[in-house]
């Protein structure tokens, strides 16, 4: 091999493809995440869950209703047009959960939504061209 031949997998296409890949592997990840081990305890009223909403002072509506967002974010992100406004709503449902981890929780486990928003900060980022996309689909149909 010359000095000026590159190998295939240097090269800015096969980077690329490896960016994409892996940049979809960690969507499906983070969905996985936020339906199974999040929203799921939340939607059928596992008595960690409970307590935990008991002990905030939302009960049942507030755990329902986090559990139902988390839920749509999970399946957003898997979503093309939708994965960067998810990764963006989720962030903020992580920032509330800092918070309340923090406030409530004396920070016990305040690191976890820290740690879930590095990855949904990058997929926001990445993915934001599709939120163009998605403003004209909306503008079109009003």
């Amino acid at each position: 091999m010359s000095e000026t031949t590159v190998p295939a997998a240097a090269t800015p296409t096969a980077r690329g493809r490896r960016a994409r890949l892996a940049l979809a592997g960690l969507q499906v990840l983070l969905a996985l995440f936020y339906v199974l081990a999040s929203a799921l305890p939340k939607l059928v009223a596992h008595s960690s869950a409970v307590e935990s909403f008991d002990e905030i002072g939302w009960g049942s509506a507030g755990m329902y209703t986090i559990g139902l967002l988390e839920l749509a974010g999970g399946i957003a992100l898997l979503i093309p047009v939708l994965a960067s406004v998810a990764a963006v709503s989720l962030s903020a449902l992580m920032v509330g959960a800092f918070i309340t981890q923090v406030t409530v929780f004396d920070g016990e486990y305040a690191a976890t939504p820290l740690i879930l928003i590095v990855p949904l900060a990058l997929i926001a980022w990445a993915r934001r061209g599709r939120t163009a996309e998605l403003t004209r689909l909306l503008r079109r149909r009003s």
